[in-house]
């Protein structure tokens, strides 16, 4: 599964309005997740899967996501 790969490599523009959008938001940030956590097995990066998982559907994770995709360019620990 590469589609952390593939959403890295879209314009910030698109990055934000895929997020923004409130169920494609948590389905972005799920497949991004899932696709990380699938790469790397991380035990960090499964606990933020689950994470998302459960309460990524909430407004207050999305915010935080979206501001650090504005400042750095990628989503929190999916690099």
């Amino acid at each position: 599964m590469k589609f952390d790969k593939w959403f890295n490599s879209q314009s910030t523009l698109l990055k934000v309005i895929l997020l923004i959008i409130p169920f494609v938001g948590w389905v972005v940030e799920l497949l991004v997740r899932l696709s990380v956590m699938l790469k790397t097995k991380s035990v960090l990066h499964i606990v933020v899967f689950v994470l998302f998982l459960v309460v990524g559907w909430g407004w207050i994770l999305n915010v935080i996501d979206l501001v650090y995709l504005i400042l750095k360019g990628h989503l929190i620990f999916a690099e």
